[in-house]
């Protein structure tokens, strides 16, 4: 008797731990290509796809300026970077020259987040403007 009681606890236990993850798959006309997450940043003619476990330059072209419109709203700093969902492709940059190892072409714009990412460092405007002004202050009264 001891043996099924048991065995239906046992049963019952198992049977509790069902495992409900839920998961969206993002679907788009070019679902063959990889997708990449990561928080993206464009400045001075430069655009930025920082991940979690990368960081890769990004190809200046009309995607990726379409990319640069829709995160510009959300935004709240020049160098604010915004969390997006893309799909594209990777080649290897220039070995010539000093750049990124790899370069993305977008090809899709899967998701733009509606806040930017928390920096990791904040620098105030001015501030290193300020302190190089009174380390060459300093150094002109020696």
């Amino acid at each position: 008797m001891k043996k099924i009681i048991v065995l239906i606890t046992l049963f019952v236990s198992l049977s509790a731990c069902k495992n409900d993850q839920k998961t969206t798959l993002v679907t788009t006309e070019n679902s063959n290509l990889a997708v990449y997450k990561g928080e993206f940043i464009f400045t001075d003619g430069a655009a930025v796809l920082k991940g979690s476990d990368f960081i890769y330059g990004v190809v200046v072209d009309d995607k990726m300026k379409e990319l640069a419109d829709k995160v510009a709203p959300v935004k709240k700093d020049v160098f604010d970077m915004v969390p997006v969902i893309v799909t594209g492709t990777l080649a290897s940059g220039p070995q010539d020259i000093e750049t990124w190892d790899e370069f993305l072409t977008i090809i899709d714009i899967v998701q733009v987040s509606a806040k930017p990412a928390k920096a990791d460092v904040k620098i105030k405007e001015g501030d290193a403007a300020n302190k190089s002004k009174k380390a060459i202050k300093k150094a002109e009264e020696k």
